[in-house]
């Protein structure tokens, strides 16, 4: 199955973050996923711009995406400053922005890709009238906020109906990611349902096995 892995660094060592970054791109990570938070929209507090830009060169050896997810508040403030960082996407929650048309033309006039994410109990309807503006959707496929946590087994009928939205709009170039729970017995699935990406987080970075060895896992699981 043709499905981007995008591995993210929440659950990485952060002692040894570029080299972690390294083992993943080179072991075929086709975007590097940022999780920004900022203890307001979700609980934790994790990273900022600074962070991107560290990350930017490691990057651009490979022609890597860095991926940013914004789990914050007044989005808006911060864009500019990630997409300075080095930011090549940036997806913001339908939840979090006062205005969703002009947050998403911010992000694409600063020259980055603007994706759209919302909540799992929140509605699909709630994102329909952005679609045509974005260049990535993403469904969480957990509460966001933490690492680690299941898979919501009712997500992958919202990723399915996310995707026929998409194709029925002409929208098929609006890339499908999915974020949460993704591991090797269920990516199968998670692709199968649409999705075009699949952020995967404590499945890439744990103690059991190397980077690249889980990222095998994850392809093999793909057929």
């Amino acid at each position: 199955m043709n499905l981007k892995i995008a591995p993210s660094i929440l659950t990485a060592d952060f002692s040894r973050l570029g080299e972690q970054v390294r083992e993943a791109i080179n072991a075929g990570a086709d975007y590097i996923h940022i999780d920004v938070m900022d203890g307001y929209f979700v609980p934790p507090i994790t990273i900022g711009p600074l962070i991107v830009a560290a990350l930017r060169p490691i990057a651009d050896e490979t022609n890597t995406s860095l991926d940013v997810h914004l789990m914050i508040e007044n989005p808006e403030r911060s864009i500019p400053n990630f997409a300075e960082a080095g930011a090549d996407i940036i997806t913001v929650h339908v939840e979090a922005c006062t205005n969703f048309d002009s947050t998403i033309q911010l992000i694409r006039s600063l020259g980055v890709r603007p994706g759209v994410t919302l909540k799992p109990k929140t509605p699909l309807s709630s994102i329909s009238a952005i679609l045509p503006e974005v260049d990535l959707a993403l469904v969480m496929s957990v509460e966001p906020g933490y690492g680690g946590q299941s898979y919501i087994p009712g997500s992958t009928n919202r990723i399915a109906r996310l995707r026929q939205i998409l194709d029925e709009r002409g929208l098929s170039h609006v890339e499908l990611e999915v974020d949460g729970g993704i591991k090797a017995h269920n990516i199968a699935e998670v692709a199968a349902a649409g999705a075009s990406v699949a952020v995967v987080g404590s499945a890439v970075y744990n103690n059991t096995s190397s980077v690249a060895g889980n990222m095998a896992a994850l392809r093999k699981a793909l057929g």
